[in-house]
């Protein structure tokens, strides 16, 4: 978390508010290193306006809502800091408005996604968006990188969404659909945790075993199209994804699932992963490359080829 909108040491954002993230950054290398941590920065920023940890935080978002409809990245203090990487990264103000946009539905009263569809759009606008992004920072201009890159990070949003079921309710949000819940409110979820065996509770796990099951299938095509990254940046991004999907796994495992303390990678959980992608980089050698599952993004219809076209 972060408390102001100066961003004096990215490096430090990342190392406190994203610590897979900042595991797997030090495979980048120096340049790269410190311009992803600049972008996760700017993204933390934006997040933490969201959730009212910085001062009049959501009238930010509006206003750089604004600013960003008109396609400008100036005349506000987040903006004007990041202009520099917005021109030699070429990063798209439509896809940061996108991201914007799902923090802003963030700010409802009571936040109720309604179905599988209603989730892959908000995991696309938090966090799909962020992929986009960091392609450029990444210094890839495959457009067959992009729909994975979107995909890994729909994948981790969505091991987030998991392992965040109670802490989020407690916020008045449920991003599990309701489709797939009764359509539970966030007080159902609260009253559910206090009684792990009621029907309520079974229901829920079961959804959110259901949610991790479709992150798997997101995972899968991110690990797809890290060969078309630069070596470095191919197992970095590797390395970030193995961690944060360990979190998952140990919530599959865990007696308490989503009820229970919440779920983080320890240091050898880290290393063993680092060690695990080490093995992706053999299919950087030349073979036929599957095409990206179309299907994956059959909800995604308002958002295509945002940022340029998608593979």
């Amino acid at each position: 978390m972060v408390s102001s909108m100066k961003i004096d040491n990215p490096e430090y954002i990342l190392a406190t508010s994203g610590e897979s993230f900042h595991w797997a950054r030090r495979f980048l290398g120096k340049k790269m290193g410190y311009d992803a941590a600049r972008l996760y920065s700017f993204c933390r920023v934006l997040d933490d306006m969201a959730d009212g940890d910085i001062e009049n935080g959501p009238e930010h978002l509006v206003q750089i809502q604004s600013k960003l409809k008109q396609g400008q990245w100036d005349n506000h203090p987040l903006l004007n800091q990041f202009s520099d990487m917005v021109d030699e990264y070429d990063l798209s103000t439509t896809v940061v408005s996108s991201l914007v946009e799902g923090l802003l539905d963030d700010q409802a009263d009571e936040v109720l996604i309604k179905d599988e569809e209603d989730l892959i759009q908000y995991a696309y606008k938090v966090a799909g968006t962020v992929g986009l992004l960091m392609c450029n920072v990444l210094n890839t201009n495959e457009p067959r990188a992009k729909p994975h890159a979107i995909d890994l990070g729909i994948g981790m949003q969505l091991t987030n969404i998991a392992r965040d079921v109670l802490e989020d309710a407690k916020m008045g949000r449920r991003y599990l659909p309701g489709s797939w819940v009764n359509d539970m409110t966030p007080e159902d979820i609260i009253q559910a945790s206090t009684n792990p065996n009621s029907h309520e509770a079974l229901l829920i796990t079961e959804a959110v075993h259901r949610l991790l099951t479709l992150a798997e299938k997101y995972y899968a095509s991110g690990r797809r199209g890290l060969a078309y990254l630069p070596a470095r940046a191919h197992f970095s991004i590797g390395v970030s994804a193995k961690v944060y999907r360990q979190i998952g796994i140990q919530l599959l495992r865990s007696k308490h699932s989503w009820h229970g303390p919440r779920q983080v990678t320890s240091k050898a959980s880290k290393v063993f992963c680092t060690l695990r992608a080490s093995v992706t980089l053999f299919r950087r050698f030349p073979h036929p490359r599957k095409q990206h599952n179309a299907h994956l993004h059959t909800s995604l219809g308002p958002y295509m080829n945002q940022g340029g076209t998608w593979g």
